[in-house]
């Protein structure tokens, strides 16, 4: 059984003229939106054995205090460069490229890339995740590589919006 976890990153602060888009930190809402989610996903039992992040400040940002929840040593965070600026071709090919050993995965990404990602692993399409939205996909598989639609169950779906 295999169970990938779709995080948006949190909300970003726009506010530094001149700062490349890969630069760009997470504002106050996102540092708080990230803890929160962190915390209400952890209460789930949720047990992540490896963690997977684009290469953006907002994304590893976000996955650092995940990580700070989790208890999860943030030197093993996979920083995946094809993660970032990408489409859902380059997000698939990461999950398939997942070693066979880890079980429950979380993968930081962005949008419009990741919600497309979650529309073609699963029967929703149109819906859009989020800054800090979480969604929880599990297949029951031996090799991330059969990690498709047809094989996938959601298990999860949560946004901040439903903890005001």
């Amino acid at each position: 059984m295999k169970t990938l976890y779709l995080i948006r990153h949190a909300k970003s602060d726009w506010s530094i003229d001149g700062l490349s888009d890969i630069d760009r930190p997470l504002n106050k809402k996102g540092y708080n939106d990230a803890h929160k989610m962190s915390l209400i996903l952890k209460e789930k039992n949720v047990v992540p054995d490896l963690i997977i992040s684009s290469p953006a400040v907002r994304a590893i940002s976000t996955s650092l205090i995940f990580c700070r929840i989790f208890e999860y040593n943030p030197k093993s965070i996979l920083i995946n460069k094809n993660l970032y600026d990408t489409s859902v071709k380059e997000y698939v090919q990461a999950i398939s490229k997942i070693d066979a050993e880890h079980q429950v995965v979380l993968l930081f990404g962005h949008n419009p890339s990741i919600s497309s990602t979650f529309s073609a692993l699963t029967n929703f399409t149109n819906q859009e995740i989020p800054t800090c939205g979480i969604v929880g996909i599990q297949s029951n598989i031996t090799n991330w590589g059969d990690f498709s639609k047809k094989s996938n169950t959601l298990i999860y779906l949560d946004f901040p919006k439903n903890h005001l």
